[in-house]
């Protein structure tokens, strides 16, 4: 079994390196900000929540997201084990988890703060799909218009330069330092986020002893 998390500013490549893995290592990819979207797009009193603080750029509170991550961890889906990625956030919600459960490594993907800004504010998501385009790697046929489902692509409701800005700074200063509570315990690799996304997945497996 092989139990990771992944980190990394937002427009890292998390996502992208942890649906490879997944897809290669048969494990669960476990993406809270896609747990967070789906509260939201469902009308839950949690969703209405998280969006209020996401559109505010800020953080959603420790007590909710260790509730989130506690449920999704109890449905055992991961015989073969997970990769989570968007978690943990914040000091409080590392320590709760070194706490409750052991994991084999954390990924560090390191990125400038001009790419994050380059990256995030190119995303674009079907409002009816829900597909994934990015205008710098993965541009639409049609302007604006999803290959698949022809619905119209919009900007996330938190991909904006102010939120965006508020993101950042909470990364920096909130996430990143437990990088270094991970390392006390955890294999912390880090790599380059900005090359190409085959040599980055080169760079981890290598790392991981994986390749």
């Amino acid at each position: 079994m092989r139990k990771f998390v992944i980190m990394g500013a937002q427009g890292c490549g998390k996502g992208t390196q942890a649906k490879r893995l997944k897809q290669d290592l048969d494990i669960v990819h476990i993406c809270v900000g896609d747990i967070f979207r789906w509260h939201i797009q469902s009308h839950t009193k949690l969703g209405a929540r998280i969006k209020r603080l996401i559109a505010a750029g800020q953080m959603v509170n420790d007590e909710a997201v260790e509730e989130i991550i506690r449920e999704r961890l109890a449905q055992h889906d991961w015989n073969f084990g997970f990769i989570l990625d968007g978690f943990p956030r914040t000091k409080t919600q590392a320590e709760f988890f070194l706490e409750s459960y052991d994991i084999d490594a954390v990924i560090h993907i390191d990125v400038p703060d001009e790419v994050v800004f380059e990256r995030v504010l190119a995303r674009r998501l079907c409002s009816q799909c829900g597909l994934d385009y990015n205008l710098i790697y993965h541009r639409p046929a049609q302007e604006d218009t999803c290959d698949v489902c022809g619905g119209k692509l919009v900007l996330r409701i938190d991909d904006n330069e102010e939120g965006l800005r508020q993101r950042l700074q909470d990364y920096r200063t909130k996430t990143e330092p437990i990088l270094e509570l991970f390392g006390r315990k955890e294999l912390v690799i880090q790599t380059d986020g900005r090359k190409s996304a085959d040599e980055i997945q080169i760079d981890i497996r290598a790392q991981l002893g994986l390749s």
